[in-house]
């Protein structure tokens, strides 16, 4: 069967999605890029560990443990965790010690370990204690609302609150958005046009750098198991 995924969206403005996954027969996926960071908790071999796995610039191949369960609060955009520098994170992860049924240790303090229906108010803590915060400034361009800053400071404030640069996160999520839209069966002239690549050949280098898989791939579902892929 491959990842099982359940995923929902969120009423926080911190929280862009929350999801949660099983593992049944498959040894591998294909991580494709994001612009968020996660932080993850799972179970594997009777085993109970976290991390908090970065933002990723390109999609590589991950294994997949066998019989392993997976929970996951994906932070919104302009989210970060003040005591671990996004730029560190890029395509990288920091394992967390010390996880129980219980509680698991974040920021050089013991949490409640979250879950899928409580990650709302995992987060709300995190935020009331100042461990969680938002870029006001990033939040309001992603918002689309005017900021009184040049250019080159948005792009400091975006650099420093993703670990990305704005224009590489708007082609992440537009490759994220033409893979949906052919896994839906529109036809690839379609998308191309639609999203405003160039050409094909354009929509095709996008895809093999964020998705992993071209266009072909996808429309004819020979991809190996992606990780999280919801409609944006």
């Amino acid at each position: 069967m491959g990842l099982v995924f359940e995923d929902r969206a969120s009423d926080s403005a911190h929280i862009e999605r929350v999801w949660r996954s099983r593992s049944e027969g498959v040894d591998e996926m294909t991580s494709i890029a994001t612009g968020h960071w996660t932080l993850v908790v799972w179970e594997e071999g009777g085993s109970l560990l976290a991390g908090v796995q970065g933002p990723e610039s390109h999609a590589t191949r991950a294994p997949v443990p066998a019989g392993a369960t997976f929970f996951g609060i994906r932070f919104a955009l302009g989210t970060t965790l003040r005591r671990l520098p996004m730029e560190r994170l890029v395509d990288g992860a920091v394992e967390l010690p010390d996880v129980t049924e219980r509680s698991l240790w974040l920021a050089g303090s013991r949490w409640p370990r979250p879950d899928f229906d409580n990650a709302e108010a995992f987060v709300r803590a995190l935020v009331r204690a100042d461990v969680v915060v938002r870029d006001p400034v990033v939040a309001r361009v992603l918002d689309g609302q005017p900021v009184e800053r040049t250019a080159r400071s948005v792009r400091r404030r975006f650099l420093g609150a993703t670990g990305l640069t704005r224009q590489t996160i708007l082609q992440i999520e537009r490759a994220r958005r033409a893979a949906s839209m052919i896994g839906d069966g529109l036809p690839i002239p379609t998308v191309t046009h639609d999203l405003g690549y160039v050409d094909h050949p354009h929509l095709a280098r996008s895809l093999r750098r964020f998705i992993g898989h071209t266009a072909t791939d996808l429309r004819d579902r020979r991809t190996t198991q992606l990780s999280l892929l919801y409609k944006p």
